[in-house]
């Protein structure tokens, strides 16, 4: 399997592709401020930072209060 294009900002349909998420939940957590997105005229888009911080959150909170 190829790994997919890597790109500076991803459309919305692009990144519930990346993150394996529906429609709603990725408008969800921009609404709560877990996803950050930017606006580019009428077009809402989300940096590749914004996708991996969002990731690397869920790691972190996965790991909260697990013993090191």
């Amino acid at each position: 399997m190829t790994e997919p294009q890597r790109k500076a900002l991803y459309r919305i349909p692009e990144a519930m592709q990346q993150l394996s998420l529906s429609r709603s939940v990725i408008y969800e957590l921009v609404r709560s401020g877990r996803l950050r997105t930017v606006k580019e005229g009428r077009t809402r888009l989300v940096p590749e930072s914004a996708i991996t911080e969002y990731v690397s959150l869920l790691e972190r909170e996965s790991t909260k209060g697990v013993a090191a």
